[in-house]
């Protein structure tokens, strides 16, 4: 049977977190969608601790579960951290429910509306890459023109890509959470070889639940 979880993201206003789990309460009596059990993850938090709590909703949710939040920007701490969190929830089938902002997004249903609102969460994560993309080349480029020489100096140690991520990649592959998940649904990245090869070398995992 699917569960119904609401996501509060609150500030230190005890009156925050009160109307948020009003509002969800109400909406989900509304709706039919039964028991709800509560996430809540303070604004105040750092942002491993928000990160963390976010990798384990992913984890514990599943195809045709709800999440519920009071509005859009409840999800996350940037437009960019929305989109990702959006986009990792539609790709595993989670109905996702979205009060202020009147959103209704389920995956699994197949009307011209819902493809609607997952091609433009699709999209904007496609910009932000493509923009992170160009001015990355533009900013090479100009250090080029400026005859800096590209490059890292001869024997210096190459950091990794997945170095930002570590403590998440440990506990999600502690977890059981494979590469190909890692790699696509919790960081982005569309490959997991790199990945198998950090796990292995950096890590020290066998690199074996891929």
């Amino acid at each position: 049977m699917a569960q119904a979880i609401g996501y509060i993201r609150v500030s230190t206003d005890k009156q925050d977190f009160q109307n948020q789990h009003h509002a969800i309460l109400a909406y989900a009596n509304q709706k039919g969608l039964g028991k709800v059990s509560f996430v809540e993850v303070k604004m105040s938090s750092k942002k491993s601790e928000e990160d963390r709590k976010i990798d384990e909703l992913l984890i514990t949710l599943q195809p045709h579960d709800h999440l519920i939040v009071s509005e859009l920007s409840r999800i996350g701490r940037s437009v960019v951290n929305v989109v990702t969190i959006v986009n990792q929830l539609i790709a595993k089938k989670v109905n996702i429910h979205i009060l202020k902002e009147h959103l209704l997004i389920e995956p699994d249903m197949q009307n011209p509306f819902t493809d609607f609102q997952i091609n433009i969460f699709s999209s904007f994560a496609q910009l932000e890459r493509d923009l992170i993309s160009q001015r990355t080349k533009e900013a090479l480029q100009a250090r080029k023109e400026k005859g800096i020489k590209l490059g890292k100096p001869k024997g210096t140690i190459q950091n990794s890509i997945y170095d930002k991520d570590q403590a998440k990649i440990k506990e999600l592959y502690d977890l059981g959470v494979t590469l190909t998940n890692i790699s696509k649904k919790h960081l982005g990245y569309g490959t997991i070889k790199s990945l198998s090869e950090y796990v292995k070398n950096k890590l020290n995992r066998k690199g074996n639940h891929e």
